[in-house]
């Protein structure tokens, strides 16, 4: 390790390494040498400082001009490294958006998950998606905007769409582009939650058709005059008052710390997000709240807005301030309540965060170190990985792999894979061919955070097999099978654990088993799903593989093709009309 008298007294990031070169932590400092010197006096230091500084044997440091530059360089290795010990707030999927085209002729409107800066107009982060699936299927119904990526450069043929009365069909010249603006304009006056002046502008749309006696124009105008008011009374509407901004709410229990995040967009809540940080390292509040910040802006699918507001405006921001302003392109603040409206809604975040940290506690303390105490484990296994292998007669073989962590499954870390190597009935062959794939994965870029214990679902033989994989890898992972009939732990010497004790852990290790054989079953059955869809295509006349696909894609399964109109098939790339009647012939008959 690098002697502190040696370490330079300049701002920059410091790296905390294991025996096997596994980043544990990354940080930063105005100055390098009396950071670093804080951590060495182990009297003084927290119990999470102490818990990192026991796994610490390396470390190495960057010197940067200034403290700017040493929190982009940290941010940016914090997310390449995804460090244990530093604040992650970890998220299986990024945030969605609906996107406007206004660049284009015709615009269009489309779900995208990253934002660019490339003069469209973006409305979101949606968290969870459903409210703005909500959104685009009732301005899909009611409001005239194309969907499709089609280029309009040159005439098409009215799509389905056109038909079902949910797109003007600007493709075939059935709307003036003047018309069509209007339309638009309408959709951003929506989703900008302009309700005041969106119902007045269809007011006087409707009184003018009414004037010039077009009463069934403006009947369909009234129509959705009513349908606007009805979901503008079911949304979420804050406060007219609060612009946009992201409330960030923070409650620890000194064990763990939880973090709610609501996204308010023209006073409306649009997205609620809930994070759980159970052993990050961080010095006080502000420090804390300094990383949570850092941590959540850095995804690239999600953008600072103008405000973020908070219980306590964290010291020695101003560099963050700098960075949020410089990614987004925007002026942005960091500020505490100042109004009524604020307070509330940040006491509304706060509540949320006490809620969460109160309902999705990880497993209590004693099951693990029971756990721990039954596998004869030198530490506590908080995060566990899980195979399973799953075939019928020798087809359509799969394996699983699933990610237990800390009191829940993690799916970011969840994989399925066919087996390609073994055929036939080989159950060892397939277990070592997936384990020994997945296995290449751990701790690489993009890839899975290596377990502390691994479970294999099955006997002697596949845990034997999994052995010998490790070997091969010289890995030092603790692995385990979990067989059945009865349900019983196989420890590597050959021993047995019985787990119809109804012990804590025992029914966690049943409830990891079970989650295994599922996810893999899942899979085999949508495989052999999809073979005997493609089997049963193959023989319609003109319908290759290329063709299947694209059948498989759209409708998913034969009986949702017997269900589709002969102009729902024809429209589909590579198919016309007289194809889709062969199709449907060919599957009514």
């Amino acid at each position: 390790m690098i002697e502190i008298s040696k370490i330079s007294t300049l701002p920059g990031v410091y790296i905390f390494k294991d025996k096997k070169g596994k980043v544990l932590y990354v940080g930063k400092a105005k100055n390098l040498k009396n950071r670093l010197r804080s951590y060495l006096n182990k009297e003084e230091l927290d119990s999470r400082k102490a818990r990192m500084m026991e796994k610490v044997k390396d470390l190495s440091y960057i010197v940067t001009s200034n403290e700017f530059e040493a929190l982009v360089l940290e941010a940016n290795l914090i997310k390449k490294y995804k460090p244990p010990f530093n604040i992650l707030l970890r998220d299986d999927k990024s945030y969605p958006y609906l996107k406007i085209s206004i660049t284009e002729d015709w615009p269009k409107i489309e779900v995208v998950r990253k934002i660019k800066r490339d003069g469209n107009l973006y409305f979101g982060p949606y968290v969870p998606a459903q409210s703005m699936w909500e959104a685009l299927s009732f301005i899909r119904r009611n409001f005239p905007i194309r969907t499709c990526k089609y280029n309009l450069n040159k005439a098409l043929r009215p799509c389905i769409q056109f038909q079902m009365k949910r797109c003007p069909a600007p493709c075939a010249g059935k709307i003036t582009k003047e018309e069509y603006l209007r339309g638009v304009e309408t959709v951003i006056m929506f989703l900008k939650g302009q309700r005041k002046e969106l119902l007045e502008k269809l007011r006087d749309k409707m009184l003018k058709l009414s004037n010039e006696l077009k009463f069934e124009d403006a009947a369909k105008i009234r129509d959705q005059i009513k349908k606007l008011e009805r979901i503008f009374e079911q949304q979420r509407v804050v406060s007219h008052l609060l612009n946009d901004m992201d409330v960030i709410g923070i409650y620890s229990n000194n064990m763990v710390v939880s973090v709610n995040i609501l996204f308010i967009r023209n006073g409306v809540l649009v997205g609620s997000k809930d994070y759980l940080i159970k052993r990050a390292v961080y010095e006080n509040l502000s420090d804390l709240t300094l990383s949570v910040i850092e941590s959540l802006y850095s995804k690239e699918a999600l953008l600072p807005p103008p405000i973020i507001l908070l219980e306590q405006k964290p010291e020695h921001y101003e560099e963050i301030i700098k960075w949020l302003s410089e990614k987004g392109k925007i002026a942005v603040q960091i500020k505490t309540p100042e109004k009524k409206e604020e307070r509330d809604i940040l006491e509304m975040a706060i509540k949320n965060a006490k809620v969460h940290i109160t309902h999705h506690q990880s497993p209590d303390e004693s099951i693990l170190n029971e756990l721990k105490e039954r596998l004869r484990l030198e530490e506590i296994p908080r995060k566990i990985g899980a195979f399973d292998v799953s075939t019928l007669f020798g087809t359509n073989s799969v394996g699983s792999f699933i990610y237990w962590e800390e009191g829940s499954f993690n799916k970011k870390y969840y994989r399925h894979l066919k087996v390609k190597e073994t055929e036939g009935i080989d159950d060892y062959a397939s277990m070592r061919e997936i384990v020994l794939r997945i296995i290449k994965y751990f701790d690489i870029k993009d890839g899975i955070a290596s377990p502390d214990i691994i479970l294999i679902d099955g006997g002697k033989g596949h845990l034997n097999t999994a052995l010998k994989v490790m070997n091969e890898l010289a890995s030092n992972l603790k692995v385990f099978a979990i067989a059945k009939e009865p349900d019983r732990v196989i420890l590597p010497d050959g021993k047995e654990i019985y787990l119809e004790d109804k012990k804590p852990s025992s029914l966690l290790l049943k409830k990891i088993r079970d989650e295994a054989h599922r996810f893999a079953i899942s899979y085999h059955k949508k495989l052999r799903k999809k073979t005997q869809f493609e089997s049963i295509l193959e023989k319609v006349p003109g319908i290759g593989k290329k063709r299947r696909l694209i059948l498989l894609r759209k409708f998913g399964s034969l009986s949702k093709i017997k269900e589709a109109s002969i102009d729902e098939i024809a429209d589909l790339p590579s198919f016309n009309i007289n194809l889709a009647k062969k199709v449907l012939d060919f599957l009514k008959n």
